[in-house]
């Protein structure tokens, strides 16, 4: 019978510590992959609620009346196949800022788009919305030569 060298011993050992080493690195990799397209999908999506917000506000800007202006935001269900939270963050002068959504179980992935300066938030409103079969709207009114947006859940 014949008997298994030492060069057979560290090669066997070695194959299977390369196999685990290829299996941790692959799912690295393959995580890192699904956070970049997660962050390029809600980014899409705070592009699409600010620029919605852009365009509801040169509109009212635009009308010599105050009329309430809303639109109803086609939003997915879930990004990533986790849900998520849209917001308009705001400073202490209820400035709007920007548009910020992030996921719900992994809050470290977030991202924002940028608003226009002038535009006011409408505290009174909700400002968080999360991902669900709710209908979402984007609203925006000039009150005494302010221009208020927000976000809420129509109804």
């Amino acid at each position: 019978m014949p008997a298994p060298t030492i060069s057979h011993v560290i090669l066997t050992g070695a194959l299977i510590a390369v196999i685990f080493t290829v299996q941790v690195f692959y799912f690295y990799v393959v995580d890192n992959i699904w956070a970049e397209m997660t962050r390029r999908e809600l980014k899409e999506l705070t592009d699409y609620v600010a620029d919605t917000i852009v365009n509801l506000y040169f509109l009212v800007n635009a009308t010599n009346t105050n009329p309430v202006l809303t639109k109803t935001l086609r939003l997915p269900l879930d990004v990533g196949g986790s849900s998520y939270t849209l917001q308009i963050t705001y400073n202490q002068a209820n400035d709007a800022q920007t548009v910020k959504s992030a996921l719900t179980s992994k809050s470290w992935l977030n991202v924002t788009s940028w608003l226009p300066r002038g535009l006011k938030v409408d505290t009174g409103r909700t400002q968080i919305v999360e991902s669900n079969a709710k209908i979402v709207v984007a609203g925006c009114q000039l009150v005494a030569s302010n221009i208020r947006v927000w976000i809420a859940y129509e109804g």
